[in-house]
């Protein structure tokens, strides 16, 4: 397949630091030498730490202090008595972990408002939940089914406050930010928003509330289409791409490692692709690799995100102009779609494989491994002919996606990264799941209800045996959380408890335990633990 391809943003982008101004949290002397020295067992706690005084007094005093030393390179120790001077531990934004049933958990920003340079947390004029565990703050993409969770617990009013912190994101920097720190201010994730004002509109039946956003959503959906989209044979499709060609803040240390013995450029390129990984939501997996040969294949040092044009962004982007153009009818307004669902069709669509494929623009090929977001164009509705749903029915049916106890693995690889085998992800599941279910097929529908059954019992014996419902889960076994990657797995957790409510909303009726129905004694207690240790 021959294209031409235009690989710049249509912007112009030029590489920036992680934030919009200089600050302590994402470039400097000082967080350079507190990650490096590896004070804590994860480079995300410093970064979430409260300055006790102005910023500039904290770099002054950093200076004065290094000039003491050889090489201005400061000793752990008196690292650490410098940051019990002028830092305080993290907080959980007044301990709301997922606690959505106790109105005195959620966070109060005010104080964040009077006095942000003290902090790396964005100010938000609404209560948020987070997802829990060292995610102490507001996130993109996961407050998705979360929101969807607190609709189904009949909580709409902090569902439209959640809905309106994102609003005010956009508003103030014109997209969403990766989540609510200033270390995330140049990258974004999936940009589900558009998806969040479907599920309260479909609630509520709110116009006006549809009237108040739609402005910040039009914003939003042109800077993925001014910033992260190439022009591909007349016709833009998207891609994650960071200008960020700088060490992550929250894991500085490691992709400091990581890129030791590369050359200046090659370190640099090394983290565009790494934050655009991160942007991705699937940070890491070894869908990003791109050997030197310019297949799908390598290591951690061989992501190159920003080279592939993923499947689940752009049936994202699909479903997105769908909404858009929907809410403007809503409204009486008109809004032409756009002509994406062909393109996706001439680049992504593998007539022969019966799927969708990331598109590598390397060396112009699709990369047929198997993920679930393969299946993300069905669960967007993104194609034209019915006949293509069903090919990827039987797609999924032969690719050994199935052949897993717990769920659909994120990958077949095991790399050791977190979204690849053996794990499995609770928004990935769902998605495969409710594009099943809404095919006008008896067989996709009865698949449907076996994830989803598959699912929730993997779920219920991990909390029967931790009493804790996890981020994400391992394929085998009776029941236990996933691993690998850079931290280790997370309680919680905002997207599992979404996308089990969905669930249980939806099959309560059949799902099973693996002994009994869910239903007098099971379905209370799973529903009760979720609400309990979850909302």
């Amino acid at each position: 397949m021959c294209l031409t391809c235009e690989c710049q943003t249509r912007s112009g982008q030029t590489h920036k630091p992680p934030c919009y101004s200089v600050q302590i949290y994402c470039t400097g002397e000082v967080l350079r030498q507190v990650q490096m020295a590896k004070l804590f067992d994860d480079d995300k706690y410093f970064v979430d730490m409260k300055l006790t005084t102005a910023p500039e007094v904290v770099v002054e005093a950093f200076a004065n202090l290094s000039s003491g030393f050889p090489n201005k390179t400061v000793p752990s120790s008196e690292l650490r008595k410098f940051l019990q001077t002028y830092f305080e531990e993290p907080e959980f934004l007044s301990g709301i972990f997922l606690k959505w049933l106790a109105p005195n958990m959620k966070q109060r920003p005010v104080v964040v408002l009077d006095h942000p340079e003290l902090y790396s947390q964005i100010y938000t004029p609404h209560p948020v939940v987070v997802p829990g565990g060292r995610f102490r703050e507001l996130y993109y993409w996961d407050s998705y089914w979360v929101i969807n969770g607190l609709l189904l617990s009949e909580m709409t009013e902090t569902a439209r406050g959640m809905i309106l912190n994102f609003v005010y994101l956009v508003e103030r920097y014109g997209f969403v930010p990766n989540g609510g720190r200033v270390y995330y201010e140049r990258r974004s994730q999936p940009p589900f928003l558009p998806l969040m004002v479907e599920s309260f509109y479909e609630v509520t039946g709110d116009k006006d509330f549809l009237r108040q956003v739609l402005p910040a959503l039009e914003t939003e959906y042109s800077f993925w289409m001014q910033n992260r989209s190439l022009a591909v044979s007349m016709s833009g499709l998207n891609r994650y791409n960071v200008p960020v060609d700088r060490p992550r803040p929250e894991s500085y240390s490691d992709d400091v490692e990581l890129a030791e013995g590369l050359s200046a450029e090659a370190q640099k390129k090394l983290w565009i692709e790494l934050t655009s990984g991160a942007e991705s939501g699937w940070d890491f997996s070894s869908r990003w690799y791109i050997d030197s040969t310019g297949r799908n294949n390598g290591t951690l040092r061989d992501t190159q995100t920003s080279s592939i044009l993923p499947a689940d962004l752009n049936a994202i982007m699909c479903r997105n102009e769908r909404l858009l153009a929907s809410f403007h009818r809503i409204l009486g307004k008109r809004k032409a779609l756009s002509a994406r669902i062909k393109v996706v069709e001439s680049l992504l669509w593998d007539a022969e494989r019966g799927a969708w494929f990331d598109f590598s623009l390397v060396n112009e090929t699709r990369h047929t491994s198997f993920y679930p977001s393969n299946l993300a164009p069905l669960w967007a509705q993104c194609y034209s002919n019915p006949e293509m749903a069903n090919q990827a029915v039987q797609y999924l049916m032969g690719s050994g996606g199935l052949d897993y106890p717990n769920g659909v693995p994120t990958s077949l690889s095991e790399s050791g990264q977190q979204w690849d085998m053996p794990n499995t992800w609770p928004p990935l599941q769902h998605m495969i799941i409710e594009g099943l279910s809404g095919l006008n097929s008896a067989h996709a529908k009865e698949l449907a209800f076996s994830l989803a059954q598959r699912w929730i019992q993997t779920n219920w014996r991990a909390y029967i045996k931790y009493e804790a419902m996890f981020e994400k889960y391992d394929v085998n076994g009776d029941g236990k959380p996933g691993g690998g990657g850079e931290y280790e797995v997370q309680l919680g957790f905002g997207w599992t408890n979404g996308a089990a409510l969905q669930l249980l909303n939806q099959y309560g009726d059949r799902l099973s335990s693996g002994g009994s129905v869910l239903s007098a004694s099971v379905l209370p207690g799973l529903v009760y633990s979720i609400l309990k240790s979850l909302f």
